[in-house]
């Protein structure tokens, strides 16, 4: 179980051709005196000699039991499984497709899944309290699908080891859905990103002392630079805070590690803060500044609250994506009946969070005093929650090096516009910054992070459509206590 998904791809194809080299076939033969009924009809092909055909000898091309010897091969992953959806899951991250069902004589992984299911005894369910999980893992039932949950802390970016039951370091006997006050306290912690930023808004609104400078909303007041530098500062810290909390819990929550979890929070942090700061930095350098130190950076402050308020939204429809899911693979007979099944939901949570974003953005505008803004400056922040949103979601099932990547991209796009305008003014380099300008010129500043969101939002979504169509990327993981660590 432990091979690579290449050579147990092979290996699978071996034992459905008969190949395996277990003794599958020996024990196959000991089963009756003359052998099976299945054997003796596969040794009477055409070219078979009339003598072999009377006498009922075995063929020569396969055991008379394949599946046999794919039940010695997996046996741990058969006898902990809770149902025949965990067996397929984990026969699929090992490479396992129809085509090579086929050769196990079931038309599909679901079929050989059930069968294997159904000959493979049961693990002993009292050494983990009523789990079916191995010595040191386990399973969590997921209520309303049947399932339990597999993989854990370790798994990898195809999630191969996360759909077999015992091979992470899960906790038996927990619930893998909170309800109740659990349910209530991360809806709260959603929340707090929001109220965060509002409460930090409106203190440095407080603060501002230049005539106009504060959001009609707040009342202005007289303060010194350094004192609204420092409430800036603390404000930052503690928003990173709150949204650490609220991906750390809930729907949010990533259920494996990953190879560019640790990185993805710095390419969030540039993304967000470019959202912020970007345009008022990419607009001074296309007109020869800033004017270091006199110049005082102007954030786009509904920009930073309405992207901190679509964390509950959110959170709310990657829940409905993951609940949909499991429903469909439960629903499902096949692996391309449940590809075409989970697309839609896909497209469907996108398009529900991209609504319910644009619908912030605009009522944040709207009560900040700024509604007449040109649609750049409401698309940039509208692509960034997308993309935000689908590396997320692709973290959460597991394949955080894919999210990584896509704000990664989105960063470099972002620190190449600024970059060229800078090497635009040594001399005989002036042509670097004419792509810049002339997209700035045509749609403002905020049109370069409106592309470079736009195209790695595009990017995952992309992604997300072929991998989140696999069963592994829906095998519901143990939720540990709230002290475990998590990415």
């Amino acid at each position: 179980m432990n091979t690579p998904e290449g050579g147990s791809a092979r290996a699978l194809k071996d034992v459905g051709e008969g190949r395996d080299g277990t003794g599958a076939e020996r024990d196959a033969d000991r089963e009756s005196p003359g052998g099976s009924a299945a054997a003796r009809t596969a040794g009477a092909g055409p070219g078979a000699p009339e003598a072999d055909r009377a006498a009922g000898r075995p063929g020569r091309r396969g055991s008379a039991d394949p599946v046999r010897a794919l039940m010695h091969r997996h046996h741990a992953l058969c006898a902990h499984a809770v149902d025949a959806l965990e067996i397929a899951a984990g026969l699929e991250a090992h490479g396992v497709t129809d085509r090579t069902a086929a050769r196990f004589r079931h038309r599909d992984v679901f079929s050989l899944a059930e069968e294997l299911y159904a000959r493979v005894p049961r693990a002993d369910q009292d050494a983990t309290g009523g789990g079916a999980g191995a010595p040191g893992g386990g399973t969590a039932a997921v209520p309303g699908t049947g399932r339990a949950g597999a993989g854990g802390p370790g798994a990898g970016e195809g999630c191969p080891e996360a759909c077999i039951p015992g091979a992470g370091a899960g906790r038996a006997g927990v619930p893998a859905a909170a309800g109740g006050w659990g349910g209530r306290c991360a809806a709260v912690l959603q929340l707090l990103p929001g109220a965060v930023t509002t409460a930090t808004v409106a203190a440095l609104a407080a603060l501002a002392s230049p005539p106009g400078a504060a959001p009609p909303a707040f009342r202005a007041a007289s303060a010194t630079p350094a004192v609204r530098t420092a409430v800036g500062a603390v404000g930052v810290v503690l928003i990173v805070l709150a949204v650490r909390l609220a991906v750390r819990s809930g729907p949010l929550r990533a259920r494996h590690h990953g190879t560019g979890a640790r990185t993805a929070g710095l390419w969030v942090c540039w993304t967000a803060g470019y959202a912020v700061y970007g345009d008022w930095l990419l607009g001074q350098l296309l007109a020869g500044g800033p004017d270091l130190p006199s110049a005082t950076p102007r954030a786009d402050v509904a920009t930073a609250v309405a992207l901190s308020l679509a964390v509950l939204p959110a959170a709310g429809c990657a829940r409905w994506f993951a609940l949909r899911g499991r429903r469909a693979l439960a629903a499902s007979r096949g692996l391309e009946e449940f590809a075409a099944r989970i697309r839609p939901l896909l497209l469907g949570a996108t398009l529900l969070f991209l609504g319910a974003l644009t619908a912030l953005l605009l009522g944040a505008r709207a009560a900040l005093g700024s509604p007449g803004v040109p649609a750049p400056a409401v698309v940039a922040p509208a692509a960034l929650g997308v993309l935000l949103f689908l590396a997320r979601l692709l973290a959460v099932h597991g394949f955080a090096g894919a999210a990584a990547t896509g704000l990664a991209c989105a960063a470099a796009l972002e620190a190449l516009a600024p970059a060229l305008v800078l090497i635009a003014r040594l001399p005989g380099l002036t042509p670097l910054g004419l792509p810049v300008e002339t997209l700035t010129t045509a749609a403002g500043p905020a049109a370069v992070p409106a592309v470079a969101a736009g195209v790695a939002a595009l990017g995952l979504l992309g992604y997300g459509l072929r991998a989140l169509t696999g069963a592994c990327a829906h095998s519901p993981a143990p939720t540990g206590p709230a002290g475990t660590p998590r990415p």
